[in-house]
């Protein structure tokens, strides 16, 4: 099986409303990388790739056909707080204080402005999850 780059064997795909919104806090707020961008003729989002960290998401508008929709994400980063503090500076709500968590974990969450939950993540221990 051929994966492109970036992509992993399950790619979170968001449809949501104010797509470009979106892309610009995946970018902002939580340091990805725009990689891809294809644009429908009325000048809304059809779809953008975003890079955080190894994985890649993809983006649309949301569409009467494909109405937006809300998830929660666990996303992996260097420094827990340092990513809470961007994540809150680009327009997310906190759902929970960054702490130290008994599975090997410091973590926290936001909600971003589309309604999807972040579970921001520094892994402290060299071992596998368990929770």
């Amino acid at each position: 099986m051929y994966l492109p780059p970036g992509f992993n064997t399950v790619t979170p795909y968001f449809f949501v409303a104010n797509a470009e919104a979106f892309v610009r806090f995946l970018v902002q707020g939580l340091g990805g990388t725009e990689t891809c961008r294809t644009m429908r003729l009325n000048g809304l989002i059809q779809n953008v790739q975003v890079k955080l960290g190894t994985s890649t998401v993809m983006v649309s508008e949301a569409t009467g056909r494909y109405a937006p929709m809300t998830a929660a994400y666990y996303l992996y980063v260097e420094d827990a707080n340092a990513s809470m503090r961007r994540a809150l500076a680009h327009g997310a709500m906190l759902e929970m204080e960054v702490a130290d968590m008994p599975y090997g974990d410091r973590q926290g969450g936001v909600k971003d402005q589309h309604g999807n939950i972040w579970w921001i993540s520094q892994r402290t221990v060299h071992e596998p999850y368990t929770p």
